[in-house]
This record gives C-alpha cells, structure tokens and sequence, in this order.
C-alpha cells in the first residue's frame, strides 16, 4: 500500500473537517452547503448512552451501506449509532456517482450538440463554446441539492440515529470508542467503503496527479489527460473529457478495456472512444513518470515509448478502508476483499456484520445498499439471508452504456452448463434508429430446456435503465418466454427484449411441430 494512501486513511493529526477540505472548493457555496448537510464544522457529537446501556447496532461509516444499515435500524425501533469519519453520504455523493453522473451528462449535452447536424440543426462555427467551469458549477449544485438526503439532520430527526463524527476504533468485541465516547452494542456493522487505490509507479508521486476522489475539483479543462487503467471509471471519464476537449489517452495494463465483460463488448466500447479521438494504448508497462508529467512506459513489443501525461488521472481499482478500526481488539479477521464475512456477512465476531466495499468484491452502491438489507434482516431480526443469493446488476455509464447481470457467456460456458445465447442488435430497433444510436445490442444467456435467464448484457444509451427488466425475471425466477409476453410500450429500446423472449419461444417450436402446425392451419382454411 502507497504512503499517500495511508495518509489520507490514518492522518489523526489533522481536525477532521480538513481532512476532505481538498476534494472541495473553498469558493464554493455549494460545497459549503454539501459540508453543512454532511459534516457541519459546529457539529456536538450526542452524548452517548447511560453507563450500562447498549445500542442495538453501531455503524461504523456513512456510505450507503451504513445509511442503509443505521437508517433501517431506526425505522424499526431500534437505538443506532452512525459513526463518520468524513462526510455523510460516502464515496457515491461526494467522489463518485453522484458528481461522475453529472460531469458525464454535461460531456454527453457536449457531444450531441456537435451531432446536432444529424438532425437539422446547424450550428455556426464559433457560435458555441465549453464552459468546464460552469459544468462543473452544476454538478455542485445538484450534489448539494441531493446531499440533504444523506444529511446528519435527516438522519437524526427522521430515522432517530445518533450521529457522532469522529474517528472510530474498536476497543473490546462489544464496544466502540469515537471523540472520547465509548459505544456499547448488542451489534456493530463495519461499512467504512474503499478508496482509490495507487499503484507503485516511480516519480508519481512527484506529480500533481488526481484519482476519482479529486478530479472533480478541477477548475479549468486540462489540454491533455493519460489515465492509467482500463476499467469502468477509466473509460466512463477519458470519454467524457476527450468529449469537453482534453487530448486523452488511455495507458491500460491489460490487453482489452472492460475486462470483466465479455470481449465483443470490450471492442465494441474500444471502438467507440477511438472514433471519438482517444487514443488507447493496451498492454502497457508503465515504467516511471518524469517531470513535469512524461510518462515513460514499454509497449506490448516491449519498446520504451514516452506520452506527454498533462493532467494524470489515476483509476486503477479500489482499496477497502481497514486501517486504524482496532479490527484485532474486536475479534474481526481480513480476507481477500478487506474484512473477511460468510455468506450471512457475519464477521468472525458473531457480534459484528460487515457490508459494501469494505468486504465484496461488488463495489457499487446499489450492491451495498442490498448487503445493507441482508445485514438488518439477519443482525436484527434473526434472519437467515445469504448474499450469494442477490442478484446484482451493474452499469458502465459510457456512451453507449454497458449494463450486465447474472453471467457472462465466458463465465457460463465456464460453469460446463449448455448455454443458448439470443441477441438482437440495435439497427434493428425503431427507437433506436429514430434516436441515431444503433450501436449496441442486447444479449441474453439461458438454460435451453428451462429456458432460464443465466445472465444478460445490454449496450445502448439507456442500458441501466432497461437491465431492470433482466434483474427482476431473474430475481423472480422467469423465463425467458416471460419476455415476449412481457408488452412493451412502442417505440422504445425495451422493445428490444421482447424480441428475445419471441426468438425464444420460436426456437421452442421445432421442426416436426412446425410441420404440423402448417398442416393444422391448412386443414382449418
């Protein structure tokens, strides 16, 4: 693990509040209104129970899955306390979703006003221009409207949560200590989320570079961005600054962008950011960085090749947020993915449950507001769900976006099973062809006898919204002909689908029942 990383975990020398000031704008009313909601600098932390008394559930971190867990808690009846160290609202409000959507939806409005001759609508040379900063403008705005749902206020007069901000750290199997107080729990749910992690690069750490924590304090547009890494934030940002202007390259370690989708949906989004003008280099070793931000790297011929870096954003993957919790005073071991649960998210202290980044290798808010439910029905209410048995969708909000579910082929055909895979691709949907945006399909995996959903992928522009209608038929156990009896509203890209469930239902019907199918019908003329 990289130094800085650890200081940005562990620095106790700072005040809290300082600790995030840069990812925020000092200038910035709204950023102020974001820490007013989620961290207000006059905060007095509760003044605890009496001596004696316990909480029903401490939570340690205000993420989505310790809003989820302590916000549920609450609505139940039961006394939680919400520990946090930082801002309320975690990575997706304040780094992550929340302010990556909204600079995405603005590079978008970018792009399809360059289109906008498609259409018939001419634009004058000169007559428009970027403004980044007003872009940028606006997603702080929407992040400060949004951020009162994650706020302390809410959560203590709504839910009833005790919100102390501090520094949490175990110091027995039963108890937490924040600020001086000591917290006592029947049970505790670690959700203290990731951070980005930094690989070891030599003269990297000389640079001024961003990681998707900070990148979005950025004020003026860079002229030129190399991002290191291939995975979705890599992708989803390099499109989205080559689309305000910057000159981005793409230094990717692996040998294919999205290497957790299948490799036509690789090629497919690779094909796509370079007719946008990225420039994408695969297979790449990068061997140090030179001021003032040349990096030096070898490519898949093993050659020493140089890229001017300008504005360096590294998105390499995430770390789990471990450090300086007093993990062995509790009783509570690490795995693979950070804190290591069982399929119930108990840790090896039965007292303490754990959920989100900080354990699973799913890290999306959505997955850990659903571990967040698991927790609550199993710490609180003596249940017995297990995560193994969530079905987790995920999206990779380029243009076209990538949403998948269940399996991929490769994983299906890895499993031995038989696998039948349907696909129709978008020119041969009307909405699609309407809109302009015929690049991408939808793909879907089944059992053949049962006809089954294994899993499904869906590349166009409204993809996360459409992977829904997957994620249901899988969650309630329907098959694919639930699709084609599914009636979709006309014209749309959801349409796409029911032509899946109607290809399936035709391949049910072989031959020999063609053949007296015709005759019937003859015969009944």
């Amino acid at each position: 693990m990289d130094q800085q990383g650890d200081r940005r975990v562990s620095d106790d020398s700072k005040p809290i509040h300082q600790r995030y000031d840069h990812l925020l704008d000092p200038g910035s009313l709204d950023d102020e209104c974001l820490v007013n909601n989620c961290h207000p600098r006059d905060y007095q932390n509760p003044p605890g129970l009496a001596s004696g008394q316990r909480y029903n559930l401490v939570v340690l971190g205000a993420g989505a899955a310790g809003l989820v867990s302590a916000g549920g808690c609450g609505l139940l009846g039961g006394r939680a306390a919400l520990v946090e160290r930082g801002l309320l609202g975690g990575d997706c409000l304040n780094t992550g979703c929340v302010p990556s959507k909204g600079l995405i939806r603005a590079a978008r409005a970018v792009h399809d006003a360059r289109m906008a001759g498609h259409f018939g609508l001419n634009i004058e040379a000169g007559a428009s221009r970027v403004d980044f900063a007003a872009a940028m403008d606006r997603m702080r705005r929407l992040r400060a409207r949004i951020s009162f749902n994650d706020s302390v206020d809410r959560f203590r007069e709504k839910y009833g949560v005790d919100v102390y901000l501090g520094e949490a750290r175990f110091t027995a199997p039963d108890r937490v200590e924040v600020a001086g107080r000591v917290l006592r729990f029947t049970r505790a749910v670690i959700a203290t989320g990731g951070r980005p992690a930094i690989p070891t690069i030599p003269g990297l750490d000389g640079t001024e570079f961003h990681t998707s924590e900070t990148i979005f304090n950025l004020r003026s547009l860079p002229a030129e961005m190399t991002v290191i890494g291939g995975g979705p934030i890599a992708c989803e940002l390099a499109q989205a600054f080559q689309r305000f202007g910057s000159r981005v390259t793409i230094l990717n370690a692996g040998l294919r962008l999205l290497p957790r989708e299948d490799v036509n949906v690789s090629h497919l989004i690779e094909s796509r950011l370079l007719a946008e003008g990225v420039s994408l280099r695969q297979g790449v070793n990068i061997q140090r960085v030179e001021r003032p931000g040349t990096i030096i790297y070898l490519d898949d011929q093993r050659h020493e090749q140089r890229v001017s870096g300008g504005c360096i954003l590294v998105a390499v993957g995430r770390l789990p947020n471990v450090e300086e919790l007093g993990l062995a005073a509790a009783g509570v071991d690490l795995g693979a993915d950070g804190i290591r649960v069982d399929d119930r998210l108990r840790t090896s202290n039965p007292r303490i449950y754990a959920a989100g980044d900080v354990c699973s290798s799913i890290r999306f808010t959505h997955a850990a507001d659903a571990m967040a439910r698991v927790v609550i029905r199993n710490a609180l209410l003596l249940g017995r769900e297990r995560v193994s048995r969530l079905v987790i969708p995920r999206v990779t909000y380029t243009d076209p976006e990538v949403a998948h579910v269940g399996l991929t082929k490769a994983e299906a055909e890895n499993t031995g099973q038989i696998v039948e895979t349907l696909t129709t691709d978008l020119c041969d949907n009307d909405r699609a062809i309407l809109e302009g945006d015929e690049v991408g399909f939808v793909s879907v995996h089944i059992e053949p006898r049962s006809g089954r959903i294994l899993g499904g992928t869906i590349v166009a522009r409204q993809a996360g919204e459409m992977i829904g209608q997957l994620t249901l038929a899988m969650t309630a156990g329907l098959n694919c002909g639930t699709l084609a009896r599914t009636i979709q509203p006309y014209p749309t890209l959801s349409d796409s689908l029911r032509r899946i469930g109607d290809a399936y239902e035709l391949s049910r019907i072989g031959s020999v029942s063609r053949r007296l199918l015709r005759g019937w019908l003859a015969w009944n003329r």
